[in-house]
């Protein structure tokens, strides 16, 4: 069986809800999601960690334009794939209380966007990457522009012109390599492989990082992200911040650093630089937020901030710390904004000021909120403090000011989101939160799933360490010793 079962399933399902109705799509969009599901977990239990490729899929696709269609699945891609096909399912789970018009496309949309999300994640051929990155786009444009809230055109608009706008820079350094490649194809081990000058590097170093960072985001290029979360509706909001930004940190570690290190070289320090001054600006602003939802866009900012740092930083610790945070904050981010969702669904409100005293008569829902909250704030034993350790570690090797700096965002974000926490589970009930009833159904039932991820990863995080940890050591060694090669002349560069 080859990883195109993935990708192929859930844009085939898509194609079929199109043709059913409101209700049994909902229905028949869930069976579908747990079925990819269960087909990656298949792929899970029979893949051998390891630095190889598995499930390899390579057809040729345009052969005239060395374009194949090639996938597979190896340690840097088997946890977003994993995250991807495990979210889908809890997303539309979450979904179950909520009624939207032409519900058959919505759910069309997701499933349509799992799809184009898989194939970034699974792509060993940059055509294919790209493609996959901007079918990805299109359903969350319009499931944003559809269901969204009352500003929905314009935020959809700008979030559409700057990711856009990241795509097309993306495209032209693929073309650039397709170009300058002997081979004259797309090939990701041949991108590896070939030389160009470092001026030519450069180039592409950049208009990779303009993409992804972008994506991700970083500053300052999030302008986009705290207003999309915010008018999004919920299930799109948790799809972009727990999936969609992945691509974009999938992408330095996949495709920008290994492609083009002396581009790399060139400027990380730039870079990095940027992700830790926007670890402490998204911190700062999130203090301010009395919307709950634009509260935990903003604190997501700062922990991809830390990601897209321990990335740059470029040594095992650090990425071996971003490929497990990927899943981690995925988890957290998509319990946050379902706690949210649940909270405005049920008060009609997300602003701090009228809330407070929820937890009195609700023990489920508080129990679960702090759960997904010490989860959030890298608590110990809890699944977000081994992600941070590790991206801090990275950070440390690098440099240890930035790593000072860059810690804040445990120190920040513990402050701001307990005091989320306390102004709405504590204090005195008032007229509207007396009106808040407990959690039942399939609310309860997304709770439990997402609180217990996080207490069991956070317990044991070592087996979801060792599926990438090959491929990452291998990676991560091939770059530093071209590196070591670059800086021979002057002084030799350990290898991390």
């Amino acid at each position: 069986m080859t990883v195109s079962i993935l990708i192929f399933l859930p844009l085939l399902a898509a194609a079929a809800l199109v043709f059913l109705k409101n209700e049994v799509a909902k229905l028949a969009a869930l069976f579908f999601a747990v079925v990819e599901l269960a087909l990656s977990a298949y792929f899970l239990a029979n893949y051998i960690p390891g630095s190889n490729t598995q499930f390899l899929v390579d057809q040729s696709w345009i052969p005239q334009f060395g374009i194949y269609f090639n996938a597979g699945i190896d340690g840097i891609n088997i946890i977003p794939i994993m995250l991807t096909t495990l979210l889908v399912p809890i997303i539309i789970l979450t979904t179950f209380k909520h009624e939207y018009t032409k519900a058959n496309i919505f759910y069309a949309l997701i499933l349509f966007m799992q799809s184009g999300l898989l194939v970034v994640f699974t792509a060993l051929d940059g055509f294919l990457f790209y493609v996959g990155w901007e079918a990805a786009l299109i359903p969350i444009y319009f499931i944003s522009a559809l269901w969204g809230g009352e500003n929905r055109i314009k935020v959809t608009l700008k979030f559409f012109i700057y990711t856009f706008a990241g795509s097309l820079f993306m495209l032209i350094a693929l073309i650039y390599l397709y170009t300058q490649n002997p081979s004259h194809t797309f090939d990701l081990h041949e991108f590896y492989n070939f030389n160009m000058t470092a001026k030519q590097q450069g180039f592409v170093f950049l208009a990779f990082f303009l993409a992804f960072a972008i994506k991700m985001p970083v500053f300052p290029f999030h302008t986009w992200q705290p207003d999309t979360y915010t008018e999004a509706p919920s299930a799109g909001t948790m799809m972009l911040s727990g999936i969609m930004l992945k691509m974009g940190i999938y992408g330095a570690i996949r495709w920008m650093i290994p492609v083009v290190p002396q581009g790399f070289d060139q400027y990380y320090p730039y870079c990095i630089t940027l992700a830790v001054i926007g670890i402490v600006y998204a911190s700062i602003i999130a203090f301010k937020q009395k919307d709950g939802k634009r509260l935990v866009a903003y604190s997501s900012i700062a922990h991809v901030g830390l990601i897209a740092a321990a990335i740059l930083a470029w040594n095992v610790t650090g990425v071996q710390g971003a490929m497990i945070q990927m899943l981690n904050h995925g988890i957290n981010v998509v319990g946050l904004f379902f706690i949210w969702d649940i909270i405005s669904r049920k008060l009609g409100t997300r602003d701090l000021s009228q809330l407070g005293g929820i937890a009195k008569n609700n023990p489920w829902f508080a129990v679960a909120f702090l759960i997904i909250t010490l989860g959030t704030v890298a608590l110990p034993l809890t699944n977000g403090f081994i992600g941070e350790f590790l991206l801090l570690d990275g950070v440390y090797y690098y440099n240890i000011t930035l790593a000072a700096v860059a810690g804040t965002t445990i120190i920040l974000g513990g402050v701001y989101m307990l005091r989320m926490y306390k102004s709405v589970m504590q204090g005195p009930t008032n007229d509207l939160t007396l009106t808040f009833t407990d959690v039942t159904g399939t609310e309860r039932l997304v709770l439990v799933i997402i609180c217990a991820l996080i207490i069991v990863i956070g317990v044991y995080p070592q087996p979801i360490l060792h599926l990438s940890e090959a491929s990452v050591t291998q990676l991560v060694g091939e770059v530093n010793a071209k590196l070591n090669a670059l800086h021979a002349p002057a002084a030799a560069v350990p290898v991390k």
